[in-house]
C-alpha cells in the first residue's frame, strides 16, 4: 500500500508533481491545478499540525462505515466530498502552490510517522502516523489523476 512517509512513494509523487502544467486539463471536478495543489497543502497542514484540525461531526457518525475503505488500496473516487473548510476557491499562482505543496510534503516526511500519529484527521480523528501517510498519498494521488499527472 502506497504511504507516503515510504520514500519511493514520496518521490513518485514529487515526480509527478513536476510532471503537471498549470493548464493541464481537469479529468473531472471545479477546480484548477493551482487550486488543487492548494487545497492539497492545507490538507497536508493537518498531517503536520500547522493547521490544527477537529473532527467534524459527519466524521464522528460516518468514518467508522468508510475507514476502512478509504485507507485500503482502491483509489479514493472522483468527486469525492471535500471538507469545506479545505475548498480553495479563488485563483492562484500554480507555481507558488507547487512549491508550497513540495515544502509541506518534505516537512510531513522530516517530521515522521511518529509525530503525523498526533494529530487529528478533520473526518477520521485520530489515526496512526502510517495511515496518515495513507491518506495523504492517496489524496494526493486522487488530484494528481484529475489532472492526468
Amino acid at each position: 500500500m502506497n504511504n507516503l512517509f515510504e520514500q519511493a512513494d514520496r518521490e513518485a509523487i514529487l515526480e509527478r508533481l513536476a510532471n503537471l502544467r498549470a493548464d493541464s486539463p481537469r479529468q473531472w471536478g471545479k477546480m484548477s491545478s493551482a487550486q488543487a495543489l492548494a487545497h492539497c497543502t492545507v490538507a497536508l497542514e493537518a498531517g503536520t499540525g500547522d493547521k490544527p484540525r477537529k473532527q467534524a461531526l459527519v466524521g464522528k457518525i460516518f468514518a467508522p462505515f468508510v475507514r476502512k475503505g478509504l485507507l485500503g488500496e482502491r483509489p479514493m473516487p472522483r468527486n469525492s466530498p471535500t471538507d469545506p473548510t479545505f475548498v480553495v476557491a479563488d485563483e492562484r499562482d500554480f507555481e507558488a502552490e507547487r512549491e508550497r505543496l513540495i515544502a509541506v510534503i518534505a516537512r510531513f516526511w522530516k517530521l515522521g510517522p511518529d509525530k503525523a500519529g498526533d494529530y487529528t484527521h478533520s473526518f477520521f480523528g485520530r489515526l496512526t502516523g502510517q495511515e496518515w501517510g495513507r491518506v495523504m498519498h492517496k489524496h494526493l494521488d486522487h488530484h494528481l489523476r484529475q489532472f492526468g499527472a
